[in-house]
């Protein structure tokens, strides 16, 4: 057996450190039903990409041994908890990093219990891709579904299904065209458009890092490879227009120092820039400041202090954005997903966090929503905000639903109309 190599770190030769430096990373989620073979698929691609330390391989082998297990069960290299482990599930997000010579990749496995759809959420919020898996001799299930939507609502552009143990079903091209026609006509329902279909063995390694020499009827790319020739952009929330929360306000009197602090969410801003303010009211940056000095500019990302070059008076929670801000609305209709044991009633009275600001709101529901339930809702606000349907993973129409007495988070919304 070969033994898996050591990813290279800074301690590396200056040209290993340069190339990993340059290189493309690709945030990616995995998602998929009860024992699909997620873990199994991670723990493949990690091993055959040689991003396993000897020391994690040894202990692989071994605990395979100890559970009778033929060859090597490669989802013990995910599931890292030992509770996990001996109820052979995995239960939360498990954050992996790995790398081949084209990039390198930022990996969330997530659970595929429906009760655990807030975690699925979690790990899609910041992904760029995702990779469904279905077992073929099951198909696409409701889980599937769920997914898939959650997909669509965070606007994710490429949806990979992978469909597992196809060895169980013969290497069967029949059901695996079966199986991608379904998921083909359910991802364009939901407006996905880049979706790709691969047959795989995460078991046998067939299609996940190395083609499969079991399917003559299957020529397309493996899972990795296509992962390796996704596009990667800078970033959506760049090409936004600006937006920026007001976090703090700085005050120095005997300097005469005004800045406002925050993070910028989307889009750029540059030292002259004109700006909008609550109300309307234009005005331009004169100042950048950062932790390291003076900036002449800064991007969707960064944690700036901007200064202005008129007297406004703006205080946390206000936003600073472009010339052409969005309107101000009372008034929304969203998709939530409920993240806490004490359901969203209709008709609650709750705080509303969109940005920095923090509003009194009200829920317009037909049910209650509960945890990891996915339901529409008009979310009706005490005082106006400037709110915006949702785009660039949560960068601008991401809210939560506070609990007005407790101060848990009930739930998680994306705008959908203002």
């Amino acid at each position: 057996m070969s033994t898996a190599t050591d990813t290279p770190t800074a301690s590396g030769s200056p040209d290993v450190v340069g190339t990993l430096a340059r290189r493309q990373t690709l945030r990616l989620c995995t998602a998929g039903s009860v024992d699909d073979g997620k873990s199994t698929f991670v723990g493949r691609l990690l091993h055959d990409t040689k991003s396993v330390l000897a020391d994690q391989l040894a202990a692989v082998e071994r605990t395979s041994a100890d559970r009778g297990f033929e060859g090597l069960d490669l989802s013990l290299l995910v599931d890292g908890l030992r509770a996990e482990r001996e109820q052979g599930i995995t239960i939360d997000v498990a954050y992996r990093y790995f790398a081949t010579p084209r990039r390198t990749f930022i990996l969330a496995d997530t659970p595929g219990h429906v009760q655990y759809t807030r975690n699925t959420v979690t790990g899609m919020s910041t992904s760029q891709a995702v990779v469904l898996l279905v077992d073929a001799r099951h198909g696409v299930m409701e889980q599937t579904r769920r997914h898939l939507t959650v997909a669509g609502l965070l606007g994710i552009r490429h949806v990979v299904l992978a469909v597992n143990k196809i060895d169980l079903v013969g290497y069967s091209e029949e059901v695996f065209r079966a199986i991608e026609a379904e998921f083909t006509a359910l991802a364009a329902d939901l407006g996905i458009t880049d979706t790709r279909v691969v047959p795989i063995s995460a078991l046998h390694g067939d299609n996940v890092v190395e083609p499969s020499e079991r399917m003559d009827w299957y020529r397309g790319p493996t899972v990795l490879s296509i992962l390796e020739s996704l596009p990667v952009g800078a970033g959506r929330a760049r090409e936004l227009p600006l937006r920026f929360p007001v976090q703090y306000v700085i005050r120095e009197h005997a300097q005469d120092y005004r800045g406002y602090a925050g993070r910028v969410e989307a889009g750029t801003v540059a030292v002259g820039d004109t700006v909008s303010t609550p109300g309307g009211r234009l005005t331009e940056v004169s100042h950048i400041d950062t932790a390291d000095g003076p900036a002449e500019r800064a991007a969707a990302g960064q944690s700036v202090v901007l200064r202005l070059a008129d007297e406004i008076d703006l205080v946390r929670g206000d936003l600073v954005a472009a010339a052409e801000r969005p309107g101000d609305t009372r008034s929304l209709t969203a998709t939530v997903v409920g993240l806490s044991d004490t359901p969203l009633r209709p008709g609650a009275l709750v705080k509303l966090r969109y940005g920095t600001a923090l509003e009194k709101a009200r829920v317009i529901a037909e049910e209650p929503v509960g945890l990891n339930d996915i339901a529409r809702v008009t979310v009706e606000v005490a005082r106006p905000l400037p709110v915006e349907a949702y785009a660039a993973r949560g960068a601008v129409g991401a809210f939560l639903l506070i609990d007005a007495s407790s101060g848990d988070t009930l739930a998680a919304g994306l705008v959908e109309q203002p």
